[in-house]
């Protein structure tokens, strides 16, 4: 069987840090971060100190890459995406394998849209503590990874060959049969987790041992389940007590991205969050209300905060 052996990672936020630490650790991958303009120079100037151990990984522009890549990770918020995905056709070939961990419902079709579904695995990262201050990432817990085709009855060679370079990595995974309802799943969570945390600043141990923060994060969710119920994806309550097996072993002093931004004075994306509910119920006729709320708050929030206070 092929293996993957030539990595490269676009964006070095959190979740980017996450897996280049683990790749570049691992004897057997050469890693590389894939960056532009600013970032660029940053990386290369400043590199990357992971749970305070110092990283130099090679950070190139991708015009200047030799050859292309076994695996491509996109870890980006999504406002860069557009920008930073553009002119990758030297890392892309048709043994490439590309694998998304960012936000939202769009970013595999955006990205197979571009080089090709037929390279691009559905992903999605859930109860990984990271947080990042500047070129800095901490993270006590390093979550769970869930990768595949859309249906995964049976597995494709792509997924056989992620599989055997996360088990050397050593990152934890795990290859459901029903990949697009994961992304609904972990869509659900976003919605209420990163949303209700960002307008209460309210960290992971709040959700942990308040009934009040949980009853909202929980109403934002059960509009994403309503919606799945008439789109033909079918969550339901359950897939909500599901979640809290994760969120009670995160961190309780560790935040979402949502809430690092907002104390960042960040744009955050709330867009892809409660923005797409309240237009994803709006096409389909189903009440959004809380999301709306929600929506305008982190709104204001995103234009009137600086270091996470208003002015």
């Amino acid at each position: 069987m092929q293996k993957i052996q030539k990595v490269a990672i676009i964006g070095a936020g959190a979740m980017g840090s996450y897996f280049a630490g683990r790749f570049f650790d691992t004897d057997g991958f050469s890693t590389v971060l894939i960056a532009k303009g600013q970032r660029l120079d940053k990386l290369k100037t400043r590199g990357l100190v992971i749970n305070g151990k110092s990283y130099a990984i090679p950070a190139i522009h991708p015009d200047a890459a030799d050859s292309p890549v076994d695996l491509i990770i996109v870890a980006l918020k999504h406002h860069h995406l557009e920008e930073a995905v553009q002119g990758l056709e030297k890392l892309v070939s048709d043994s490439t394998t590309i694998i998304s961990v960012m936000n939202g419902l769009e970013s595999e079709e955006y990205i197979g849209s571009i080089y090709g579904m037929d390279k691009v695995l559905y992903t999605i990262s859930v109860a990984i503590d990271a947080v990042r201050h500047g070129n800095q990432t901490n993270y006590t817990k390093p979550g769970k990874h869930y990768f595949g085709e859309a249906d995964n009855t049976h597995l494709s060679q792509r997924v056989l060959w992620v599989q055997e370079a996360f088990d050397r990595a050593k990152i934890v995974y795990e290859t459901p049969k029903d990949m697009i309802r994961m992304l609904w799943w972990k869509f659900m969570i976003n919605v209420g987790m990163n949303q209700a945390s960002a307008v209460m600043r309210a960290p992971y141990g709040v959700f942990q041992t308040s009934p009040d923060a949980q009853d909202l994060m929980e109403a934002l969710m059960k509009e994403v389940i309503a919606l799945t119920d008439v789109m033909g994806v079918n969550l339901n309550n359950q897939d909500i007590e599901e979640w809290y097996q994760f969120l009670n072993v995160l961190s309780p002093q560790g935040k979402t991205s949502m809430l690092q931004d907002i104390e960042a004075g960040r744009k955050t994306e709330v867009e892809i969050f409660g923005g797409k509910v309240v237009e994803l119920g709006i096409t389909h006729g189903v009440e959004t209300r809380t999301n709306q709320t929600v929506l305008q708050i982190i709104r204001v929030l995103e234009q009137h905060c600086e270091n996470g206070v208003v002015l």
